[in-house]
């Protein structure tokens, strides 16, 4: 059994190009991005509806790249605070085969890391062939956070811009298909849901005070990510801005664009053993 990724008949709606980052970041401007958006779906029951059949298909489909082992998916979330990465991973992939998923959070680095480079860490959590890997936060903090507090000097972060995308070209080459996300939500919006964690006794454990200060740095965030948007989406690993203020259509444009790269990943199970319907079960 194989994936027809061919038949462009029998597959849903392709939303992608709406989203995708032009590679290398020609004419994109993030202020354009609205992220109240909510075109590709007209109500929130039908995207509910074919997220469910989505998500029914990467599970298909998983089961096909495990079996067949000669690739890995990878799919990478970045978000501003409360945008949205541990909702989207859980509702898109939470129905999936957790056997054949790994996912990687990637806090404050631990001394030894900080002894590395700054791509050792990331690269050893990478999928191996059969697996689709997420990645809560990413080697994308090294030009996000790290430029935003002025950590490393701008030379060096206009480095890891060419490091990070040869990196990237690198894993593609070896059988690793890229998927970055970003989830963009508005400020009014994160200010609501920040707002909701003090407020609810079941979301407090999710607060964290810093977030108070990073939120005063919104306008430098949003020029990072633009940079980082603009520099290092590349055909072998675009970025995705998604809409995120609403969480509903920013699960059912993740889903969606999950399940058309895993389907046009040619993905086939290995052949049966020879003369296997040939063979009897005493």
């Amino acid at each position: 059994m194989a994936i027809k990724s061919r038949d462009r008949s029998k597959l849903p709606a392709d939303f992608r190009k709406q989203y995708r980052v032009p590679d290398f970041g020609k004419g994109f401007r993030l202020k354009d991005v609205d992220p109240g958006e909510k075109t590709a779906f007209p109500d929130r029951l039908n995207a509910e509806t074919e997220m469910a059949a989505d998500i029914a298909r990467i599970d298909v489909s998983q089961d096909i790249l495990w079996a067949q082992g000669k690739q890995a998916l990878l799919a990478v979330f970045q978000a501003m605070d409360a945008g949205g990465k541990d909702g989207t991973m859980r509702k898109v992939f939470g129905p999936v085969d957790p056997l054949g998923i790994i996912a990687t959070s990637f806090k404050k680095p631990s001394d030894r890391e900080l002894a590395q480079d700054y791509l050792w860490r990331v690269h050893q959590v990478v999928p191996a062939k059969g697996m689709i890997g997420l990645f809560n936060r990413s080697h994308y903090e090294d030009v996000l956070v790290v430029r935003v507090h002025e950590w490393a000097p701008l030379e060096k972060i206009e480095e890891r811009y060419d490091q990070i995308n040869a990196f990237e070209k690198h894993l593609a080459e070896n059988g690793v298909t890229i998927l970055k996300f970003f989830l963009h939500i508005s400020k009014e919006k994160q200010k609501e849901r920040l707002q909701e964690r003090i407020n609810n006794p079941a979301k407090r454990w999710k607060f964290n005070p810093g977030d108070l200060e990073e939120r005063k740095l919104w306008k430098q965030y949003m020029e990072a990510y633009e940079s980082a948007l603009r520099r290092c989406s590349a055909p072998w690993a675009p970025w995705y801005v998604i809409p995120a203020d609403r969480n509903w259509y920013r699960n059912a444009l993740v889903a969606r664009i999950v399940r058309l790269t895993l389907e046009e990943m040619d993905l086939k199970y290995p052949p049966a053993p020879k003369g296997i319907e040939k063979m009897v079960v005493e």
